[in-house]
């Protein structure tokens, strides 16, 4: 029970919005990994390099602030990475990521 009263109280804790705002951005995760299923033609190009940018940016705050918030910088660094896949899955579609092979083909 002290522990839980600890968390409870604690500077990060579910009292915070640095408890609150990280859970609530766990949506753009989850939003990124269901992208996945999609044909990479239906991403948007503009939508994922803004994500990055984003999350690039928080995750710095997240390392800033005091107390840090290792919730948001955890948050943050997931949905960097689902972006960025998600980035480089339609600039392959796009035609922007070739292959070395076929670049030096034509």
């Amino acid at each position: 029970m002290a522990l839980f009263r600890t968390f409870w109280n604690s500077p990060v804790g579910p009292k915070t919005t640095h408890f609150w705002g990280p859970v609530a951005n766990w949506g753009f995760v989850i939003a990124g990994l269901v992208d996945t299923q999609k044909p990479p033609e239906l991403l948007s190009g503009n939508m994922s390099a803004a994500m990055c940018v984003y999350s690039a940016l928080f995750m710095r705050f997240a390392w800033m602030v005091q107390p840090r918030n290792y919730l948001l910088l955890a948050c943050h660094v997931s949905n960097e990475t689902v972006h960025l896949y998600q980035f480089s899955r339609w600039a392959k579609a796009q035609g922007y990521l070739q292959k070395k092979e076929e670049v030096e083909k034509q």
